[in-house]
């Protein structure tokens, strides 16, 4: 066993080198959850005061940088006009394509918040100019783009018309889901159980809705070598899914685009799952060496049937949009171009609803099988950690990072 952490421990290092080569993802290590203020009121800036902002950042003598600029960008569409709505530029219109992505990663922000978050931007701005201090100001800047992500780095989160609506927001590595993020993921719906909305929302940045796992996760061996990574990320992951089984309120999945891995297998704990034209639905374990998790070995069966859960789950069939809807995994599907602004107007009918009514129902729907829901989620901790460690597991990583290597 300690030939075979060694091993992994040299192949980590050339992941990671590969890697940086291939997508510039970088290891991420474990750190603390940051708090929000989603359960408070957002505010909302007044025409007049919106108006003023756009007249300070005409006054602005000093440049904020490239990112704080499309942040600008991005918030002054949103607020003026709403989600994006406009085609998404060639890949080699560089600039172009960085507004629109910007602009896109907002998703179904409400214009008033969008309003009120481009004032904050454009006041602490101004603010720090006033300082004097190149430094200050680059500072100022980062800080209000952060702040206007809810106090979180990979998450966008906002609280309106009773809905918690969390984004997953690193739409230029597909939302994929780093350490960082899961522990993110699980603050955001402690707090959104808390808070005073009455149904929670989960949707995704750009084109992708997750792309699951950064595979960076696997590359950074700690001392204590493969066994203590595979009993760490198995504890964060026992952890990810117990925060999707207990959760009280009813949880709504917009899916808009692409979802591979954790982010499909969590699915099967949803209340509601709608879906855009173009989701796609991938769950390639047995291609990385591995095994299903998100309680997906009992809810897929369930949901589906066992031969067709078998081809997702045994022989990583991907579902189309379509195809996900006639087996039961998604709800419902909607065209792309409306599918931001219907499922909206949805979600806010049901928002409506008497609130203790909706949460004492789903327990009554959900109570009979969450205590077998628990038991699966050990269960499937347990035989991912041992894949983890796995001779057969690691061939199978090495082997994809070589397949892509190529292409």
């Amino acid at each position: 066993m300690r030939r075979a952490a060694l091993k992994m421990a040299l192949a980590g290092f050339r992941l990671t080198r590969c890697l940086g080569r291939l997508s510039g993802l970088s290891a991420q290590g474990f750190r603390g959850a940051k708090m929000s203020t989603m359960g408070e009121t957002p505010r909302c800036a007044t025409v007049e005061q919106f108006e003023e902002a756009k007249s300070k950042l005409s006054s602005l003598k000093k440049d904020p940088g490239n990112d704080a600029k499309l942040r600008i960008y991005a918030l002054f569409k949103q607020a003026t006009r709403g989600p994006c709505d406009a085609p998404k530029p060639g890949m080699l219109d560089f600039i172009n394509k960085a507004k629109w992505d910007a602009w896109n990663s907002l998703g179904s922000l409400a214009q008033e918040e969008a309003r009120q978050r481009y004032c904050d931007l454009i006041g602490s701005l101004a603010a720090a100019e006033e300082g004097g201090s190149p430094a200050r100001v680059a500072g100022a800047a980062t800080a209000a783009t952060a702040a206007t992500a809810g106090g979180y780095d990979c998450l966008l989160v906002d609280t309106r018309d009773n809905i918690t609506t969390v984004t997953f927001n690193r739409p230029a590595k597909k939302n994929a889901i780093t350490t960082q993020m899961y522990e993110e993921i699980i603050e955001a719906l402690g707090r959104a159980a808390r808070d005073p909305s009455v149904i929670t929302v989960f949707t995704g940045a750009g084109d992708y809705y997750c792309s699951g796992n950064d595979l960076s996760n696997f590359t950074k061996i700690p001392e204590g070598g493969v066994e203590q990574m595979a009993k760490a990320g198995g504890e964060l992951l026992r952890t990810y899914v117990k925060a999707f089984i207990d959760f009280p309120k009813p949880l709504v999945a917009l899916v808009n685009g692409p979802a591979v891995g954790i982010p499909v297998t969590v699915l099967g704990m949803f209340d509601l799952v709608y879906a855009s034209e173009s989701a796609t639905f991938h769950t390639p374990f047995t291609q990385l060496g591995q095994s299903p998790e998100g309680c997906s070995s009992y809810t897929f069966p369930r949901i589906m049937g066992y031969g067709k859960a078998n081809e997702m789950l045994l022989f990583n069939k991907k579902l189309t949009a379509a195809q996900a809807c006639e087996l039961g995994l998604v709800t419902r599907v909607f065209p792309d171009r409306s599918f931001h602004g219907e499922t909206r107007r949805l979600l806010e009918s049901y928002a409506k609803l008497p609130p203790d009514s909706l949460a004492l129902s789903k327990r009554l729907i959900r109570s009979g099988e969450k205590e077998r829901l628990h038991a699966v989620n050990d269960a499937e901790v347990e035989r991912l950690m041992e894949r983890w460690t796995s001779e057969e597991c690691f061939n199978a990583v090495m082997s994809f990072f070589q397949t892509k290597a190529k292409l």
